[in-house]
């Protein structure tokens, strides 16, 4: 997948299929849009006997966060750089990256189409969701798309509501999952385990003087939805392999931090040092909720069968 930041170089292609919008998440709803833009290539390709492309335009920064500058209450279900990981997953082509201001929002539907759909990327079809909405204070939908499909020059699609709204997802709804450490439906909605992915970076050290030495995943990003506290049976991804391991999410009261916010993992059967590497955890289960110990040697106690329980996860996979 080629990534484009802006329309002012965007290659004029043989034949583009677009769809927008912000995908948090790439869920099983988005995964359904996805897999209708890229059927539609492989018709294309083969009736038309060209390379028909698949282009995702999306914005950045978050449009909620240029329209609503005082809400301070966005959570993501992913990274900039996870969503462009999991889109490239999905097959797509070419992922065009639109910076939102406030100039972008006041823009009318029909200049927001001419300026993107058609001049940035010369769109031969475009594939929505039911949803979808477009142009300042979101005036701009299917049916404005489908009156004007021949004064814009392509054809437009929508993903029928209950070809999406069947599996009863939304990003809403695999929020608050997460925020009840309930991973199993968040995995059901997005199609996999939601992970966090970051750089290692220097923390305290105290888990190596226990026995349980622990890598401190810095996400880079404040707006990434951070799981409930607790401790989770996780998957780590980590110079090219995969490990068990168990992720601590809290605030160390134990060792008195006060109210600092630590995503730690304990890696097993891994001993390397990957300070300011890349990691990403997969998180499957919810083993318990955080619990403020007596001491250190309670708290070691804990960890042991912490340790054990994760372990008797990641087994029954």
């Amino acid at each position: 997948m080629l990534i484009h930041y802006g329309l002012e170089n965007f290659p004029r292609l043989p034949y583009a299929l677009v769809t927008e919008g912000t995908f948090d998440g790439v869920h099983v709803g988005h995964q359904k849009i996805l897999q209708r833009l890229r059927e539609m290539a492989t018709r294309a390709s083969q009736e038309l006997g060209l390379r028909a492309e698949t282009v995702l335009v999306t914005f950045s920064p978050h449009p909620r966060l240029i329209l609503s500058p005082n809400d301070t209450g966005l959570r993501l279900l992913c990274t900039a750089e996870e969503k462009a990981e999991q889109l490239a997953q999905q097959g797509i082509d070419h992922l065009v990256v639109v910076t939102f201001d406030r100039a972008f929002a006041e823009l009318s539907p029909q200049d927001y189409v001419e300026q993107v759909l058609v001049r940035g990327l010369h769109t031969q079809k475009l594939v929505v969701g039911y949803d979808h909405r477009f142009g300042r204070k979101r005036q701009g939908d299917f049916n404005y798309l489908k009156t004007n499909e021949k004064k814009f020059g392509f054809e437009v699609e929508e993903i029928p509501r209950q070809d999406v709204d069947h599996i009863g997802v939304s990003s809403t709804k695999i929020r608050q999952a997460l925020g009840q450490g309930d991973m199993v439906t968040a995995a059901q909605y997005l199609g996999r385990p939601y992970s966090i992915s970051g750089l290692v970076v220097e923390g305290d050290q105290i888990g190596r003087t226990i026995g349980y030495p622990t890598a401190n995943v810095a996400t880079g990003d404040p707006y990434k939805l951070i799981p409930a506290d607790g401790i989770y049976a996780v998957q780590v991804h980590v110079r090219g392999r995969s490990y068990g391991g168990m992720l601590y999410i809290g605030n160390r009261t134990t060792i008195g931090e006060g109210l600092h916010k630590a995503v730690e993992v304990n890696i097993f059967d891994f001993s390397a040092t990957i300070y300011g590497e890349k990691i990403s955890v997969d998180l499957l289960k919810l083993l318990r909720h955080e619990i403020t110990f007596a001491s250190l040697g309670a708290m070691t106690d804990q960890l042991a069968q912490d340790r054990a329980d994760a372990l008797a996860v990641l087994q029954s996979l």
